[in-house]
């Protein structure tokens, strides 16, 4: 919330928009999950059918994006594929590997609305269906001020369970934005959003200033039924130039 004063000299609270990215195909031009399969087979974590499954389900998502029974036939593989590894490593081999992974498909367009709803004033947010553990990361690498991920259950030994607290999907993407409204003061009826799945209309129905972004086929159609701007990004760039600029170094 922010402080007004008037003319009179009287003051009022008055709540400011947030700007709402998807992540996948939205401000990275392939799916952040996905990416880290060579890694996390480098690391042992998977094995090499996985890592093959991994690439045919990127090439299927680049090609067609995810539907409902793709995203949740994903969260079924996450659950039962992540079960058993440990968090910390995880932690590393994203860290270790996010630049070389993600540095070169980040869309400039998104970049820099980033930028631009910054110098607006609007915090930045982004909810992507990816675990935490990777959307965290990518969120401070691009100096965003909040990251919201899928998050899986951790037990006494610092492993994960396989059970998935929070999908960061569909209805769950609208939940987390109302309780960020109502924690940090946002009104969502000045709010923007950013996606490019039709999974995701509630995270569009919800906020004043809806985009479709490289939107799928049936979010296409709702855009122009709906009125709603479409943008299509085509220009992936490195982030490597921007990490001294005063956007890139807000605290995430």
């Amino acid at each position: 919330m922010l402080l007004r004063v008037d003319d009179t000299g009287s003051s009022t609270l008055t709540r400011r928009g947030a700007a709402f990215f998807d992540l996948d195909k939205t401000i990275l031009a392939k799916s952040s999950s996905l990416m880290f399969a060579k890694p996390f087979y480098k690391g042992g974590l998977i094995g090499r059918a996985d890592v093959l499954r991994s690439a045919y389900a990127q090439f299927v998502y680049l090609v067609s994006g995810a539907d409902h029974d793709q995203m949740e036939q994903m969260r079924a593989y996450m659950s039962a594929l992540c079960e058993g590894w440990d968090v910390e490593q995880v932690k590393g081999i994203v860290g270790e590997t996010l630049d070389e992974i993600v540095e070169p498909v980040v869309y400039e367009e998104a970049l820099r609305l980033i930028d631009e709803h910054h110098a607006a004033g609007r915090d930045v947010i982004i909810i992507s269906s990816s675990g935490t553990e990777v959307v965290e990361p990518i969120g401070a690498r691009l100096g965003v001020d909040r990251a919201i991920g899928t998050q899986i259950a951790v037990d006494d030994e610092g492993r994960y369970t396989g059970e998935i607290l929070f999908y960061a999907y569909g209805e769950g993407k609208a939940d987390a934005m109302r309780d960020l409204a109502a924690e940090h003061g946002y009104d969502l009826s000045a709010s923007y959003a950013y996606t490019d799945s039709h999974t995701d209309l509630p995270m569009l129905e919800l906020v004043g200033f809806p985009y479709a972004v490289n939107p799928d086929t049936e979010l296409r159609k709702v855009a122009v039924e709906r009125s709603w701007p479409i943008m299509d990004f085509a220009k992936p760039v490195a982030m490597r130039s921007r990490v001294n600029t005063p956007e890139s170094r807000r605290a995430a």
